[in-house]
């Protein structure tokens, strides 16, 4: 494995987030991102035998804020810097890391190179930061590159605290915890100590590279419908009865099981009916839906509900909104759902 000062060079993208807020000495005011400010205090980047350039967003944007709108401006500044860098790290705020990393695993068709998200539960200037850690390492992981002289990782992944992962298999599980990221369905794609330990084969790579192609056009009118214990039909009803909605992910209990009531089973009918596309996904953190597996799930199976598999509700959602995007008939989303794309679900 190997990297080269004089063909190697990574793009740094700060969109916003914590690990570019740093503290001003004099006033303790958190500031945001300068990279000047950045080599100030991580003098390490001087060490990387390659180059690294940088950008941000025009003006940075706490991660809460994060829609359809940034990512296609993220899209963007890849699609128009992809052929002049090797790889893209791209430090983003937690809160819908896992949202924008699955996104751009959909968006960007074709991807042969890596682009990294990364970030930080403390600012970089703070002295206990894992943000500093966190982007030295993406920085080397994007800029490393097989004995072909091709890059390791030919994916958008998400870098955490010590492990490399499919973007669009990871969750956010802590809001404090540096370990804040995990991607429970799907094995991490490197693993960081002493040495940074790569997991091939569970790397992502196209057979052939017919150039990058992006998708910018994401259709939101897609929504989240949570199950729980009591919920009322007035709840269904209104949620799927919401004018031009297309798509919903159906968060389910265990395996993909719902409760029993005639009402429901209605209200999804009549929604799937109508051509609306519903995708169960579990609420556990771990495991997979299998809607033949008990009577509940059989039945919305039946009322014509898809099984998400092993789908995180991030990927889900994103995906739904790419595949709307891209103008397809209800029934070509509906197969496209039920298959693996960019490697966001184990099953066929």
């Amino acid at each position: 494995m190997q990297s080269d000062k004089e063909n190697t060079s990574i793009l740094l993208v700060y969109t916003g987030g914590t690990i570019g807020m740093i503290e001003n000495p004099v006033t303790g005011a958190l500031e945001n991102f300068s990279f000047a400010q950045l080599k100030k205090h991580v003098p390490e980047l001087q060490k990387f035998n390659f180059n690294i350039d940088s950008c941000q967003f025009d003006k940075p944007m706490d991660s809460s804020d994060m829609d359809a709108k940034a990512w296609r401006k993220l899209v963007d500044i890849i699609y128009k810097n992809y052929d002049r860098y090797t790889g893209f790290v791209v430090l983003h705020g937690t809160d819908t890391m896992a949202f924008t990393a699955s996104a751009l695993s959909f968006m960007l068709q074709g991807l042969c190179k890596p682009v990294i998200l990364t970030g930080s539960q403390l600012p970089i200037g703070v002295i206990r930061t894992d943000g500093k850690e966190n982007l030295l390492t993406s920085l080397e992981i994007a800029a490393t590159r097989g004995t072909s002289g091709q890059p390791i990782v030919q994916e958008v992944c998400v870098y955490f605290e010590n492990k490399l992962m499919r973007g669009n298999r990871t969750t956010k599980l802590n809001a404090e915890d540096f370990n804040a990221f995990r991607s429970y369905n799907y094995p991490d794609l490197a693993n960081v100590g002493i040495h940074i330990r790569y997991n091939l084969n569970a790397i992502h790579y196209i057979h052939k590279d017919s150039g990058l192609k992006v998708h910018t056009d994401m259709n939101t009118d897609v929504a989240i419908l949570k199950l729980f214990p009591g919920i009322q039909e007035m709840v269904v009803r209104s949620v799927l009865s919401i004018k031009g909605l297309k798509g919903v992910v159906l968060e389910t209990y265990g395996s993909g099981n719902a409760p029993r009531k005639g009402w429901l089973l209605d209200c999804l009918s009549e929604a799937t009916s109508r051509g609306m596309v519903i995708v169960n996904v579990t609420q556990c953190k771990s495991g997979m839906v299998d809607m033949d597996r008990y009577e509940t799930g059989y039945q919305l199976k039946s009322a014509g509900v898809l099984s998400g598999y092993d789908i995180t509700t991030e990927a889900a959602l994103t995906k739904l909104m790419f595949l709307f995007g891209q103008g397809l008939s209800v029934d070509e989303v509906r197969n496209a759902m039920m298959h693996s794309l960019v490697g966001e679900i184990s099953m066929d």
